[in-house]
């Protein structure tokens, strides 16, 4: 299903052009599924601040088997990498598409932690994804910024990660296009380009996700995610 850019009345030649490239030539490089790259563009938008597309790609992407609560998980998640500036917009956006189609809110609660457990559920979610080396990270660095770390643990694993709704692969997936999409994340996009590769998402999947953000997150941050996940391919050979 193609989105709808509102562009073929003012600028037909343009729309013409973009939509051949974008929604007709990327798509049929690989066989990404339609439902997996509707989720990459997505959080590629999120990450770029394209709320404007993004609400215009809503449709297409439910079309394609997205479901609310996954697009929904998407929006949370960006949350902890983008922060709540840039992501509120696109809870805006995401509950008035919603409303039009008739999606009654709120969708079903997908927390599986308490605020008791969740640094402890956290860390093992990390552990999952990263290895046996980030087991007690919530604990360790200099006393004086050790609070991150508890942070990093509690709230971008414990809170996020640790939901239903998207696994692992999903979720590793998403933050990859989050941060190649708002660029100047190189050192953590490495670490998530290795952390794709840990839970099962291979060089040649994560080479498909690129390529189909590219058309909405420009040529320079794309060729930059490439060269990042070429160097956590050969970290991890």
């Amino acid at each position: 299903m193609k989105i709808d850019f509102g562009l073929a009345a003012a600028d037909p030649e343009f729309a013409s052009l973009f939509d051949s490239f974008a929604q007709e030539e990327v798509p049929e490089q690989d066989n990404l599924d339609g439902k997996t790259r509707m989720m990459a563009i997505l959080a590629a938008l999120l990450g770029c601040q394209g709320v404007e597309t993004f609400r215009r790609a809503l449709p297409a992407a439910m079309g394609e088997g997205v479901t609310p609560v996954e697009i929904k998980e998407t929006i949370y998640q960006a949350v902890a990498y983008l922060g709540i500036g840039r992501v509120l917009p696109f809870f805006d956006a995401a509950n008035k598409v919603f409303q039009e189609s008739g999606i009654s809110l709120p969708l079903p609660g997908q927390s599986t932690t308490s605020r008791g457990d969740r640094i402890e559920k956290g860390n093992q979610a990390q552990v999952d994804i990263f290895g046996e080396q980030m087991k007690g990270f919530q604990n360790s660095g200099p006393e004086e910024s050790r609070h991150i770390n508890r942070w990093l643990a509690g709230n971008c694993f414990g809170d996020y990660y640790t939901r239903k709704g998207l696994d692992y692969r999903q979720r590793e997936m998403i933050t990859f296009c989050f941060l190649a999409a708002q660029g100047g994340c190189e050192p953590q996009l490495i670490s998530h380009a290795g952390a794709n590769l840990k839970v099962g998402n291979d060089k040649a999947f994560m080479i498909k996700i690129i390529s189909q953000c590219l058309p909405y997150i420009g040529y320079p941050r794309s060729l930059n995610a490439l060269r990042c996940l070429n160097e956590a391919v050969q970290a991890n050979e």
